[in-house]
């Protein structure tokens, strides 16, 4: 078996891409196929019969709308006169709108409770009414201000994809790196450590430190004093630039001083998540959407509506979307349980957590007499994901302001460059750029 205990895929970029490719690890990229549906569970009055109550998104639109039945008829329509923009002003500034707010104005009730509610669960293990919409999902967010017919987030989405068309263009990826296709999600045939593990090496044991926790950080004059605790004892480290991607909770304590607005990043909630991975023989599995012989998992996996009771968050459906997963006649689930509106998670021994995933599996894809599936991994996080709370963009624009008086030290993590894992490695990859140019001015 092989597992991730934490982020499990990514969306490929160019600069995944191009970090793949510099680091000489294409042979081991693994792209899973784009086509593999990804689910929603909705048992109840208005969402159809459908194979043990998952029902696909639609992955072409308008036209799979038509056979959607997630939605009701009036929960389509709905939403979709709120895509070509026939909706309710935005609330004046400075008021945000979280993304409840922003998707019911837009799409209804109906589109955000079924759909939208467990994206947030899935992406953010997250409570979307405390979620600022502009911080959280900016890119959907400035849809609604791009488009040349209205608010309608139709318009702003066509103008939008001839913007990508006009930016792959301009800035054509090296034909040397990896290709992709929209909508695949990418890992390692050893899974996502690959991608470190390869950085390390490149890097080698001299300039990479393990084990090293960081206590303090000063500035004397031109040079950085990073004072680490160490196998070895107390170790001091002296540098023209540092580059900062801890935790909230650590760099508002670590650079408070250097940087005053660093302090507010205390501010910033991140809930409790654990991740649980479980095999289950592909006997045991209930007739599911898409199943073939011998591959009763067929799609990505299938996320959950805090409205249907079931405690999960969402299950990634690992030995479907990648190969070598799992040994022949075992399919692999990775599920996401706790969050911010679920924050007991973190009160819960290991057996009860593994418990209630066990149970909550065995409700949507399991037969009802299927023996308990085989535990392979447990990890409790109980700071996961920060929270892009009403407020947050006005944190890091402190932070921004404040940066300015103490040139290299550069802060970075996901509180600022997004949660999902491209988003960091795309960060990462211009801010080496940043940090790289300051050096040649102060050198």
């Amino acid at each position: 078996f092989i597992w991730d205990e934490g982020p499990n895929s990514f969306q490929p970029t160019p600069a995944i891409c191009q970090t793949i490719y510099e680091l000489g690890i294409v042979d081991k990229l693994v792209l899973a196929d784009a086509t593999l549906p990804r689910f929603v569970y909705w048992k109840g009055e208005g969402a159809g019969e459908k194979l043990a109550n998952l029902h696909a998104l639609p992955t072409n639109l308008p036209g799979d709308l038509l056979d959607f039945n997630l939605l009701t008829w009036p929960g389509k329509i709905r939403a979709g006169l709120g895509a070509i923009g026939l909706i309710a002003p935005p609330p004046a500034e400075p008021y945000e709108e979280s993304i409840r707010e922003f998707v019911t104005r837009h799409l209804g009730a109906e589109t955000f409770e079924r759909v939208i509610d467990p994206l947030v669960s899935g992406v953010y293990a997250g409570d979307p009414d405390e979620l600022a919409m502009r911080a959280a999902l900016k890119k959907i967010h400035r849809l609604e201000g791009l488009g040349d017919l209205g608010p309608g987030l139709v318009s702003g989405a066509i103008n939008r994809f001839k913007e990508i068309a006009q930016e792959k263009k301009d800035n054509p990826p090296d034909p040397k790196w990896p290709t992709y296709k929209g909508g695949q999600l990418g890992s390692f045939r050893e899974g996502l450590q690959t991608l470190p593990l390869a950085v390390q090496k490149e890097l080698g044991p001299d300039r990479v430190k393990c084990s090293w926790t960081l206590n303090s950080l000063t500035k004397d004059g031109t040079y950085f004093m990073a004072t680490y605790d160490t196998p070895e004892g107390t170790k001091t480290v002296r540098a023209k630039a540092v580059a900062m991607t801890a935790p909230t909770r650590v760099t508002s304590k670590i650079c408070a001083d250097l940087i005053p607005a660093s302090a507010r990043l205390a501010e910033i909630y991140s809930p409790p998540v654990a991740s649980v991975t479980m095999a289950y023989k592909k006997e045991d599995f209930r007739e599911l959407p898409g199943a073939k012989p011998g591959q009763p998992l067929v799609g990505f996996g299938h996320l959950l509506p805090r409205k249907m009771g079931i405690r999960s968050l969402g299950t990634i459906w690992s030995s479907s979307l990648f190969p070598g997963r799992a040994p022949e006649g075992y399919e692999l689930l990775l599920t996401y349980i706790g969050g911010a509106r679920d924050k007991g998670i973190s009160d819960m021994t290991e057996e009860d957590i593994v418990k209630q995933v066990d149970e909550d599996n065995h409700t949507i894809l399991l037969k009802p007499d299927a023996p308990k599936g085989k535990l392979l991994g447990c990890r409790v996080w109980k700071q996961a994901i920060p929270q892009y709370r009403r407020g947050h963009l006005d944190i890091l624009e402190a932070l921004e302001k404040d940066e300015k008086d103490c040139p290299g030290l550069f802060l970075g993590g996901n509180y600022r460059t997004g949660v999902a894992f491209g988003d960091c490695v795309g960060y990462g990859v211009n801010e080496a750029q940043k940090i790289a140019e300051f050096l040649k001015v102060v050198a």
